[in-house]
């Protein structure tokens, strides 16, 4: 008797990418839209600094309401639109309109350094959220293919962050606001993509033949009991 799809068997799904399991691009092509409406809001106000903020805030917040319709998590919501405020706030404290990019600026800079020292102390960022996205917990880093693998792969986001620190920290110093956004732009999407390829590509190609992959993490203690009973009996 042959078996159908419907009574037997199930077409195989493809292999998810890194960009299905961290979420892909919309948050990073979300988070360059209110930096470009203040530069653009600062050149069409004759350099107007209010003008800047406003028009960065009332996008923020139809980004925010944008996708809170279209039912992304309230906390994911919210952190943007915070970090909005927080770059308004900055940079009407200060009076400079490079200030705006003062928070993203440090926050590149503290992610650059808080992905390096996961690496150096054996819990990768990159398997972390991996981890949580397959809801392993922590048996991934039982498995010693996948932690050395991750490690590799958490490389390739530090230096996103370091990157972007090296690009922003010279134009911020210098006032160049149009150029921050340009790339804050060109640094955050396309960057990102290439990092998501990048990385999926450096796990893959670090974890042995014959590896199961990322969903089923190999856990040395339980291959060998097998063995061991096999060899006593």
């Amino acid at each position: 008797m042959t078996s159908t799809p419907e009574q037997g068997t199930t077409p195989a799904r493809p292999p998810e990418s890194l960009a299905d399991l961290l979420g892909g691009r919309r948050g990073a092509v979300d988070a360059t839209l209110p930096p470009v409406a203040f530069a653009a809001g600062w050149l069409l106000g004759g350099e107007s600094l209010p003008l800047g903020v406003g028009a960065a805030l009332v996008t923020g917040a139809a980004v925010a309401v944008w996708r809170w319709r279209r039912g992304q998590r309230p906390r994911s919501v919210l952190v943007g639109l915070l970090a909005v405020c927080v770059a308004a706030l900055v940079a009407l404290r200060t009076g400079r309109a490079e200030d705006f990019f003062l928070v993203q600026l440090v926050a590149n800079a503290a992610s650059a350094l808080a992905w390096m020292v996961s690496i150096v102390i054996r819990w990768p960022l990159l398997g972390v959220l991996v981890g949580v996205a397959l809801r392993q917990r922590g048996r991934w880093r039982r498995d010693p293919a996948l932690l050395r693998a991750y490690g590799r792969g958490s490389w390739v986001w530090a230096a996103t962050y370091l990157l972007r620190v090296a690009v922003f920290l010279p134009l911020w110093l210098g006032g160049q606001v149009v150029a921050l956004t340009v790339a804050r732009v060109a640094l955050t999407w396309p960057l990102v993509a290439t990092a998501l390829a990048v990385s999926w590509v450096v796990v893959r190609r670090s974890l042995p033949a014959g590896h199961p992959g990322l969903r089923h993490p190999l856990d040395p203690a339980t291959l060998a009991a097998p063995a061991t009973t096999a060899h006593e009996r």
